[in-house]
């Protein structure tokens, strides 16, 4: 498995998080893992017979074209929340995300790495075939038209044009930062911010940056018995699905933007 410095960003297969940002995701890291207490029971595990969509296992064949605006509605073990994806942001990103969620990439994949007061990262397959299949599926760059607000999604990256599958989502105004290194958001949470707010953050960082969360190796290798057996803990996603529009938006209309319920987020 390729592998990147750790000193690029944020676990795309192998993606650290910057040095810039070492001390504040160590600092977000202490505030939020204090790690299982002894009197908090682990969160039954989720069943593991879902069949994989076989054309995951060919990602040079997802290449649909996404509509301008679109919805999806995360089902998770925390509660639902809802992205909102418009196209013009980065384009590229808005299509890749898009065929993710049709095909059912996200499904039964964990929040493995939830830094208190900076991100919630997700996107490593709970099948180590398809996260196998996808671990040399780069896209392009996209310019940086939005920015790292609370509440706006953004695709992982280890340098220029390494974007593969791992999404994560601001917890904090991280736009100072992040968007002069060339991270282009995509969409935004438009509900359940909340939700978001609240998955379990008590592994902290990644081993990597001084935590007590999954290995991005062994989470890839090991998927999801992985973090049955070993991060009880950790939230994950049920399903992910585009609830709107059903295809593209009718000429003329376009759907009406919806502000995040915390009020965090902003339109770019």
């Amino acid at each position: 498995m390729k592998r990147i410095a750790a000193c690029s960003f944020l676990y795309a297969f192998g993606v650290f998080a910057p040095t810039v940002f070492a001390a504040q995701a160590a600092g977000g890291q202490a505030a939020g893992s204090s790690g299982p207490q002894n009197t908090v029971k682990a969160r039954p595990a989720m069943p593991s017979h879902t069949a994989t969509d076989p054309a995951l296992m060919h990602p040079a064949a997802l290449k649909e074209k996404a509509p301008d605006v679109y919805d999806v509605r995360f089902k998770t073990t925390k509660g639902d929340f809802v992205v909102e994806v418009t196209r013009a942001w980065a384009p590229l990103a808005a299509d890749r995300f898009y065929n993710l969620v049709k095909h059912g990439f996200f499904t039964n994949a964990s929040f493995f790495r939830v830094v208190t007061g900076f991100v919630v990262q997700f996107g490593i397959s709970a099948d180590p075939q398809v996260s196998a299949a996808w671990d040399t599926a780069t896209i392009k760059d996209d310019p940086v038209r939005g920015s790292n607000k609370v509440g706006f999604v953004t695709f992982a990256m280890g340098g220029p044009n390494t974007r593969t599958t791992q999404v994560f989502i601001n917890l904090a105004d991280n736009s100072s930062s992040l968007d002069r290194m060339g991270f282009a958001p995509f969409g935004q949470v438009t509900s359940g911010m909340d939700v978001v707010q609240k998955l379990y953050s008590g592994y902290g960082d990644l081993p990597e940056m001084g935590g007590r969360g999954p290995s991005e190796g062994a989470l890839s290798k090991g998927g999801k018995p992985y973090v049955d057996k070993n991060f009880p803990m950790l939230d994950s996603i049920e399903t992910a699905t585009v609830i709107s529009p059903a295809g593209e938006a009718p000429s003329g209309s376009a759907p009406a933007h919806k502000a995040a319920s915390t009020g965090g987020a902003s339109t770019p």
